[in-house]
């Protein structure tokens, strides 16, 4: 306990952990202000979730490489999944979806300019393994192929079309679950040295006794749970209180918070010039979204969903998804970067941001 203390007070962003209690205690004495209970659920989520990245890099730390990385494979985005569940419980498909699409983007553009900008500003070049790039880009290129593939089920007959398309996206989620375990296979254990790099960087960060690791896991795991239905409750009011479309929230607002975590961690590692480090956390995190979480929701939705979720995303969403894929493999192939590499990055990212508030997609996209 004395270590997780420490690590309070030293990581200003755990400070944040007092909106946790807030945001609980508001939800019950005023559940109609939806703005306010979704600007707390918001800033409540982000330290959780560093606590959540804490635990889980302590755990895999103790466990080794192999179960280490299935391990973070299953944990790495425990916060989207979380809400996501959540959302899949209430109904809210278009909330899910832009998250899912939301997430893929933002990491592999805005975590991945951001680190590269911060990384630049403090050194002229930066060199980094290409293998993990070209891996997880790969990766985002046939999910993003998968994704597009629905599309072209919803072109049947309305008698046919739904029910096609539900049992296409389930198709489509298992043979991306089976891609994302191959991967794993890949990079942990038969050619696990091509990504040596990328292990000594996450190795440093764990340093809390395993007990302390699970029960952190646990109990921050709960945390999130409850704050995530308080979220996913208040969102569509506050959104339009706000302006805001579900679209626009799932995109970048749940995206952002879920992420914050690991973006703290790669903005860290690329200010010490370890970007192989930041390449790492941005693409592997974006690639667990697309061939992990998103599939794993399609499933579950069969369970939690008041009816089965496919894996037909509006067209904007897809398009993105698309550009930021072939985006993040271009600019990762050459293995060297600089500061206005991220910031084009970035400027890409805020087009989309933008696009999604001042246009967002219509209602028939929705589910």
């Amino acid at each position: 306990m004395s270590s997780l203390l420490r690590e309070i007070r030293h990581t200003p962003l755990l400070w944040l952990l007092i909106f946790v209690p807030a945001v609980l205690i508001a939800a019950r004495i005023v559940p109609a202000a939806h703005t306010l209970l979704f600007v707390l659920a918001v800033v409540a989520i982000v330290p959780l979730a560093a606590l959540l990245s804490h635990a889980t890099e302590a755990i895999s730390e103790k466990t080794g490489d192999a179960v280490g990385g299935l391990l973070n494979a299953t944990l790495g985005n425990l916060t989207e999944l979380i809400i996501a569940v959540t959302a899949l419980h209430a109904g809210e498909y278009m909330l899910v979806k832009a998250s899912i699409a939301g997430a893929i983007v933002t990491n592999s553009l805005f975590m991945l300019g951001a680190s590269f900008l911060l990384g630049g500003l403090r050194y002229h070049v930066q060199e980094y393994n290409r293998a993990g790039g070209r891996m997880h880009s790969a990766l985002l290129l046939m999910a993003t192929i998968a994704l597009l593939a629905p599309a072209a089920v919803s072109e049947l007959d309305l008698a046919r079309g739904e029910v096609m398309t539900q049992n296409f996206s389930l198709a489509l989620a298992i043979l991306l679950i089976v891609a994302y375990g191959l991967s794993l296979l890949f990079s942990l254990k038969t050619h696990k040295e091509l990504f040596a790099s990328e292990d000594r960087g996450q190795a440093e960060e764990a340093k809390w006794p395993i007990n302390l690791a699970i029960g952190t896991l646990f109990v921050v795991t709960v945390l999130v749970a409850l704050v995530s239905e308080i979220f996913v409750e208040s969102v569509q009011h506050a959104a339009a209180t706000l302006g805001m479309s579900p679209a626009f929230v799932g995109f970048i607002i749940v995206a952002l918070v879920g992420a914050a975590a690991e973006m703290a961690v790669a903005f860290s590692a690329a200010r010490k010039n370890r970007l192989d480090m930041s390449v790492s956390i941005a693409l592997g995190s974006a690639s667990q979204i697309a061939l992990f979480v998103a599939p794993v929701l399609v499933l579950l939705s069969y369970v939690v969903g008041p009816k089965p979720m496919d894996l037909q995303f509006w067209p904007g969403a897809v398009t993105m998804v698309m550009i930021a894929t072939v985006t993040a493999t271009f600019v990762t192939n050459s293995g060297r970067s600089a500061w206005f590499i991220g910031a084009l990055l970035l400027f890409i990212y805020a087009v989309f941001a933008m696009t999604l508030y001042m246009v967002p997609p219509g209602s028939h996209g929705s589910v």
